[in-house]
């Protein structure tokens, strides 16, 4: 849909990189350029929010300050400093791309090669190419597209591809070429602390004078999305099993994570005192996991069943799943 008449051509980015460097949240990576941080950043930022990231990224960038660091680590050690980030696949492609990146001699420059990383999308390559080398391209997250939007006053479901790509066009149009990572942190921000979900903050928006769903009345109605997915809730064990203070995990296969063996990993163990409950959730998934105290398993740990006694002390240093971190807790032994 059309912008509001009388929106000049690189009003809107007037508007918003005047605001933006006015005052925005000081987050560390928006304090330098360096391609390796940015992407970083990015890929932690990915389904995640910004305050959960900080102390992450810093920590990792501590233990890692450069690809080749990176690169060069056990899959362990830097899978360790991911532990209770979630969403495991992105610390996988991580190492993945900085080996490649390692191997090439440099990070790569121009958007499409940044695209061809793992674990590299549309949003994350525009991103990385606009913020550290000053690449020309938008880049729509879940927050600049719902600011698109109520600025189109545009009903479209977003679920669409072919509407998300028509706002991803209407950012293209926005953006300006001189000062493209400036306005594509600047358009996240908005819709990260202005343009909210449910309630948005209209009245000290840069863009409300400019926004056609502001005038229509319709802002808060915007974006239009597809329904969500059905919630499927399931219920499952985790066994503390102990040997000479040591503690049984098991690794998991798809993740490279450790978690806590299931009874159906020790079918012959033996049930003791029940520990504790806790909830957790992975994607539209609700666990209900019961902790257990465990004994009189008498079989062998070894790298060919994917199972490892690890002394407490030592647990720190082990890339924990998020639901085993939570379980040991309760065991008090995390």
């Amino acid at each position: 849909m059309a912008s509001r008449p009388g929106v000049k051509k690189g009003e809107i980015a007037r508007r918003l990189l005047a605001w933006y460097r006015q005052g925005h949240r000081d987050l560390p990576w928006r304090r330098t350029p360096d391609p390796y941080s940015v992407w970083v950043s990015e890929i932690m930022l990915q389904q995640t929010r910004a305050q959960a990231v900080i102390p992450y990224y810093q920590r990792f960038l501590e233990r890692f300050p450069t690809v080749e660091r990176l690169a060069a680590a056990e899959d362990e050690e830097a899978l360790s400093l991911w532990s209770g980030l979630g969403y495991y696949s992105r610390a996988r492609n991580m190492l993945r791309a900085a080996r490649m990146v390692a191997a090439a001699g440099r990070f790569p420059r121009d958007y499409e090669t940044i695209r061809a990383l793992p674990g590299v999308g549309d949003y994350t390559a525009a991103a990385i190419a606009s913020i550290a080398f000053g690449i020309p391209r938008a880049a729509v997250d879940g927050n600049a597209l719902r600011v698109i939007a109520r600025v189109e006053n545009d009903s479209s479901n977003i679920g669409a591809a072919r509407a998300r790509e028509r706002l991803r066009a209407i950012a293209g149009e926005w953006l300006p070429r001189h000062a493209p990572g400036d306005f594509n942190q600047a358009l996240m921000e908005l819709g990260a602390t202005v343009c909210l979900p449910r309630r948005p903050r209209c009245a000290e928006c840069p863009l409300e004078p400019r926004c056609a769903a502001s005038a229509a009345g319709t802002a808060a109605s915007l974006p239009v999305k597809p329904l969500p997915a059905i919630t499927v809730r399931l219920e499952s064990s985790l066994l503390v099993v102990r040997r000479a203070q040591r503690v049984l995990l098991r690794r998991a296969l798809m993740t490279g994570f450790w978690d806590l063996p299931t009874p159906e990993d020790l079918p012959n163990a033996r049930h003791g005192a029940r520990l504790g409950s806790f909830r957790h959730s992975i994607t539209h998934h609700r666990y209900l996991f019961t902790v257990f105290q465990a004994s009189g398993w008498r079989g062998e740990a070894s790298a060919r069943n994917g199972l490892r006694w690890v002394d407490p002390s030592q647990l720190a240093e082990i890339p924990l799943g998020s639901a085993a971190r939570k379980a040991l807790k309760l065991a008090g032994l995390a």
